[in-house]
C-alpha cells in the first residue's frame, strides 16, 4: 500500500505541475500583447540558494520587521534587508528543508524531508532546537501562545512546545490511498488551529490541547476511480472576520463559521493554492489556472480571468488595487481588483515562479525556482 500511495504521488505530482505530457491536456495559453501596461520597476535583485527546479513545496519568502528570510532545500537559510536586498547572515542547517520559513515568536521554523521541525533565532541564525515528528513536512509550521503546529505528508497534526521542540499533542485522521503531492499548512485563529485534510475535512482544532472543537466536509468524493475521489483540502484555510474560508482540489469552495464551524455557503469550485481576501472579495487561483474573484457573503462569481489557463499559476496576493500572480515561465501579472483586466505584466529573471509574492508596505517580493529574488514595485504604487 504504501509503494502504491507513493507511486501514486510522484504520478500525480507531474500531472498538476503540467510537467506530464498527454493528448488530453490543454497547453498553456498564449500571452496576448499587453498594450499600455503600467511600469513595474526592479528596486533591486538577487539571488539565494539552490536551484528547485521540479519542486513543489512552498518557498515564499518570509517578511518580518523588515527583514525577507528565505530557505533552499540544501539546508541553507538567509536574512535579507528588505529595503535594499544586502544579505544580513546566513546559515546552513545541514538539514534537508521542504518548506518555506515561517515565523513563531523570536524563531524562525522550517520543516523537513527527515520528519523534522527546525527552530531557529531570528537575530542570527542560531539553531534553537530541532523537533521529530512523523514524516516529511511539505507546508510551513505556525508558532502561537508558546506552540509550533505542524501537519506532515501523512496527514498528522502536531503541536510541540515553541522552547524546547517537545510534543505537546497530536492529530490524526485515516489517508485516503492517493493523494496530492502537498499539503495545506495549520492556520492560528485566535484559540484554534485550522486545518484542511486529505480526505476533504476542515477541522479545528483546539490550540491549547488538540481537542476537536468541530469538523465539516469540504467535499466528498465522488467517481469511480482513485483519481476522480481525491478531494484533498491542500489550500491554507483563510480566517477573515470570524469566517473561515476552506477550497479542496476537484470539489468545492465553502465559508464557514470559526466559532461553530456552520456552513454559510458553498460553491463548486477546485484548487490546491492559498486564497487572499480583502473587504469585499474573496480572490482564488483554480486548477486549471484561471483566477476568479468571489463574492465574501455569497461566494457568487463577480469576474473571473482565464486568459492564463494551464500556466501553473501561483495562489493570489492583493498590492494596491491589484491582484497579483506570477506563472511557470517566469512571469507576473497584475489583475484589476475589480473587474480583473491585466494592468501590467513583468518577466523576472528566472524560468519560473512556484510560490506566491509576498507583498510589505506596497512592494512585491517574488522568488523564482532558479533561485532569483526581486523587489517590485509599479510605478502607480510609488510613494
Amino acid at each position: 500500500m504504501a509503494m502504491r500511495r507513493l507511486l501514486s504521488l510522484t504520478l500525480l505530482a507531474l500531472l498538476v505541475s503540467g510537467c506530464a505530457s498527454t493528448p488530453e491536456a490543454d497547453p498553456p495559453a498564449k500571452l496576448e500583447p499587453l498594450s499600455n501596461g503600467a511600469p513595474v520597476r526592479t528596486l533591486w535583485s538577487s539571488s539565494f540558494g539552490a536551484k528547485m527546479e521540479g519542486q513543489l513545496q512552498r518557498f515564499a519568502p518570509l517578511f518580518e520587521n523588515g527583514k525577507l528570510y528565505v530557505a533552499d532545500t540544501q539546508g541553507w537559510i538567509a536574512s535579507i534587508d528588505a529595503a535594499s536586498g544586502k544579505t544580513l547572515w546566513t546559515v546552513e542547517t545541514k538539514a534537508k528543508i521542504s518548506t518555506g520559513l515561517a515565523a513563531g515568536g523570536a524563531l524562525l521554523l522550517a520543516g523537513t524531508r527527515d520528519a523534522e521541525v527546525l527552530a531557529l533565532r531570528k537575530e542570527n541564525g542560531a539553531p534553537a532546537w530541532r523537533g521529530a515528528v512523523s514524516s516529511e513536512v511539505l507546508a510551513p509550521p505556525a508558532g502561537a501562545d508558546g506552540a509550533v503546529v505542524v501537519r506532515t505528508v501523512d496527514d498528522k497534526i502536531f503541536a510541540l512546545d515553541a522552547k524546547t521542540g517537545n510534543r505537546l499533542w497530536s492529530y490524526s485522521q485515516a489517508v485516503p490511498v492517493l493523494t496530492l503531492r502537498g499539503t495545506g499548512a495549520p492556520v492560528i485563529a485566535g484559540d484554534k488551529v485550522l486545518v484542511g485534510l486529505a480526505n476533504g475535512t476542515l477541522v479545528a482544532l483546539g490550540l491549547a490541547d488538540g481537542k476537536v472543537l468541530w469538523e465539516i466536509k469540504v467535499s466528498t468524493p465522488q467517481g469511480r476511480s482513485e483519481l476522480e475521489q481525491m478531494v484533498d483540502v491542500d489550500a491554507n484555510p483563510l480566517a477573515a472576520d470570524g469566517v473561515v474560508y476552506a477550497v479542496s482540489f476537484q470539489g468545492r469552495l465553502v465559508a464557514v463559521s470559526l466559532d461553530a464551524g456552520r456552513l454559510l455557503w458553498a460553491r463548486d469550485m477546485s484548487s490546491f493554492n492559498d486564497m487572499v481576501s480583502d473587504q469585499e472579495r474573496i480572490y482564488v487561483t483554480d486548477s486549471d489556472s484561471q483566477i476568479w474573484a468571489l463574492d465574501r457573503a455569497s461566494g457568487a462569481a463577480l469576474w473571473k480571468q482565464d486568459k492564463l489557463r494551464a500556466r501553473a499559476v501561483t495562489a493570489p496576493v492583493i498590492q494596491g488595487d491589484y491582484v497579483v500572480v506570477g506563472d511557470m515561465e517566469g512571469y507576473l501579472h497584475w489583475l484589476a481588483r475589480d473587474d480583473g483586466h491585466f494592468v501590467a505584466r513583468h518577466k523576472m529573471k528566472d524560468s519560473a515562479i512556484a510560490s506566491a509574492p509576498v507583498v510589505a508596505d506596497g512592494v512585491l517580493y517574488v522568488r523564482g525556482k532558479g533561485g532569483a529574488l526581486e523587489a517590485l514595485q509599479m510605478e502607480t504604487e510609488k510613494k
